[in-house]
């Protein structure tokens, strides 16, 4: 029997172009420190992760530049649309994201920003390191190929 979805899990945003300009290597879900207008603007799905990305400043994890539309309901009470947000990890996972963005390369990208089961935010952080031009170019074309094969198979069939 399929199980049924909760209601309180929903994706709020994704960064679709992180797969294709980053190779993941690794990825671990977080917290965030929102204020209560920045969670009723995100339960209205007003948010964009696209060009934010993740940093580790002073033992602490920040998400830098992700968007989160005003709530117009909460006018002296808002909030900054683009202010940086405290992500909230165990040591020990933090330990392990500082001596990954340490290396040569590599870099804290978020993948999605959702609500888990408990209707908590999260944010899916992936541990990356940038493609060349040629590696995005394989990707492409091997997922092209892909298709084509799906394509043969469904008309062979």
């Amino acid at each position: 029997m399929a199980q049924k979805s909760d209601p309180n899990s929903k994706l709020i945003a994704e960064n679709r172009r992180a797969r294709f300009d980053y190779a993941i290597e690794d990825d671990i879900e977080a917290g965030i420190i929102l204020l209560g207008s920045e969670v009723k603007s995100l339960r209205q799905g007003g948010s964009n992760i696209g060009e934010s990305y993740a940093s580790v400043e002073n033992g602490e994890l920040w998400l830098i530049n992700g968007y989160i539309a005003p709530y117009l309901q909460a006018k002296t009470w808002g909030h900054e649309e683009r202010r940086r947000r405290k992500l909230l990890v165990s040591r020990k996972e933090l330990s392990r994201l500082w001596s990954a963005t340490a290396r040569e390369g590599m870099t804290l990208v978020p993948l999605r920003m959702y609500f888990n089961d408990r209707g908590m935010v999260k944010v899916a952080i992936g541990i990356a390191k940038g493609k060349k031009l040629a590696d995005k170019r394989e990707t492409s074309a091997k997922r092209d190929w892909n298709r084509q094969k799906q394509r043969l198979l469904k008309q062979n069939a």
